[in-house]
């Protein structure tokens, strides 16, 4: 069973300053940003933009640039929200199943819960056999699961975000 991922340090609650939170939105609308191009719309010297980040990565704020990809445009035009039931809450158990949930193919993202469902894992499929195929063959396999219920998503919508 792998060990959980290091903790990284996380930047004290209010220690962003205005040209943090600038260097931030930028990223945020346009992750591919050069140096160059970031520094000048952040209004700062291309070093002072380049130490930013450096040091926005360092404590944790940056966690990654990624590209988003649409699902449907590779295959995988069915999405749907997988709720999943655990019988027992053994640390170990819980810790390797999360482990086994975020390498299935097709995952989107897996948030560990607190409420009825422990587990909430967010899939891509080409198909609704696929979808099936995938609860049974990576989900249910699982002793400590105990129940799974699966929601259709029609269609999503990225949320603000955290930046004032």
């Amino acid at each position: 069973m792998a060990a959980p991922p290091p903790k990284k340090p996380q930047a004290p609650p209010g220690s962003l300053d205005e040209t943090d939170l600038r260097i931030l939105a930028a990223l945020v609308e346009d992750g591919r940003l050069t140096n160059a191009a970031l520094a000048a719309r952040a209004g700062v010297a291309e070093s002072t933009c380049a130490y930013r980040v450096r040091a926005l990565r360092r404590s944790g704020v940056i966690r990654s640039v990624n590209a988003r990809l649409d699902p449907a445009a590779l295959g995988r035009p069915l999405q749907a929200i997988i709720k999943v039931r655990l019988g027992s809450h053994s640390r170990d158990l819980v810790r390797a199943l999360y482990d086994d949930l975020v390498t299935i193919p097709g995952t989107l993202s897996v948030l560990h819960v607190a409420g009825d469902d422990d587990f909430l894992l967010h899939v891509a499929v080409p198909n609704a056999e696929s979808l099936r195929d995938l609860i049974l063959e990576h989900v249910t396999v699982h002793a400590v699961v105990r129940q799974t219920q699966t929601q259709l998503v029609f269609e999503t919508r990225d949320g603000r975000g955290v930046l004032p």
